[in-house]
């Protein structure tokens, strides 16, 4: 019977040792107590705690958390009434003092969030509010990093998600963006005008200056062509002279050539034409000459006369 008490009283013991064995995961903390007041803090692996004298008194996450808060009423230095909701980036580096430090901890970082956006906003008018996103944020995290530091969390980021004014100003506000739109567009369609312009008049203008050159490229041609054909019908005329001095031509053959002359002269070109009588007598003989030779019939004896 007391070899079964003592069993009993051993196996009592194991199960209370494996109660009170302990597994901290990764980025996990648990504050330990003794008695009722802090004794340690376990970091990761396989811890045991005293039975019955020390107790968990909180599992604490290391990792970063993300809260999101629900909107808050603010109004700026404009009196302007607007909602706005915020998202905490934090981590707790002390686990000791996140435990002991403050009853609630997420319940005073929203507290503390509110009033702190209230105070930052209340110093700015709306146009501000609107497009000051980074200073507030920045504002807001240095105000809560060094506020929460006591209790042992670290804020990392603050980030304003929504900013919602009232209706009224939200119309407003798109009917001003609309209008700045259309601003834009038209003053694009003006520069994309202007443009085609300018290419056009830019275009016309290469044309002009490619007809004038064409022009001009023609008309030299041109010159240069009839300045060669007189060129040329002056060196027939000065061969055809320089021939007529070499072959020693009597007064004769002279006039009969002013005689073609005169002939080509009054070529359906004249009324009127006076021929001196010295061609007047040639043109007769040379009529006489051209028919005796021309007439062969004619006795040999009446081409002597």
């Amino acid at each position: 019977m007391l070899g079964y008490i003592i069993m009993g009283l051993f196996l009592l013991a194991f199960i209370i040792f494996i109660a009170n064995i302990r597994i901290v995961q990764q980025s996990r903390a648990y504050v330990i107590e003794r008695l009722g007041a802090y004794n340690k803090t376990w970091g990761t692996g396989l811890k045991w705690k005293i039975p019955f004298a020390d107790r968990v008194a909180r599992v604490v996450s290391l990792k970063e958390q993300v809260v999101d808060f629900p909107p808050q009423p603010v109004i700026t230095r404009d009196n302007v009434s607007m909602q706005i909701d915020t998202v905490i980036y934090f981590e707790i580096t002390d686990p000791k003092l996140y435990t002991y430090g403050v009853e609630n901890p997420l319940t005073a970082i929203e507290n503390l969030t509110a009033t702190t956006l209230r105070n930052i906003i209340g110093e700015m008018e709306l146009d501000q509010t609107l497009t000051s996103r980074d200073v507030i944020n920045a504002k807001m995290r240095a105000i809560l990093d060094e506020a929460t530091d006591p209790w042992g969390i670290k804020v990392n980021r603050v980030e304003l998600r929504n900013i919602l004014p009232p209706r009224d100003i939200q119309e407003a506000m798109e009917k001003q963006m609309r209008a700045e739109r259309e601003r834009r567009q038209s003053i694009l369609r003006a520069e994309g005008e202007k443009k085609s312009a300018i290419l056009v008049a830019e275009g016309e203008k290469e044309a002009a200056i490619l007809r004038a050159d064409a022009q001009k490229q023609a008309a030299i041609l041109q010159a240069e062509g009839e300045a060669k054909a007189i060129l040329a019908v002056q060196s027939a005329t000065a061969e055809g002279i320089r021939m007529i001095n070499e072959s020693n031509p009597c007064s004769a053959v002279i006039q009969i050539k002013a005689l073609e002359a005169f002939s080509a002269a009054a070529n359906g070109r004249a009324t009127k034409i006076i021929i001196p009588s010295e061609i007047q007598g040639l043109a007769g003989l040379a009529a006489g000459i051209k028919e005796i030779m021309t007439d062969p019939e004619r006795p040999p004896a009446a081409k002597e006369k």
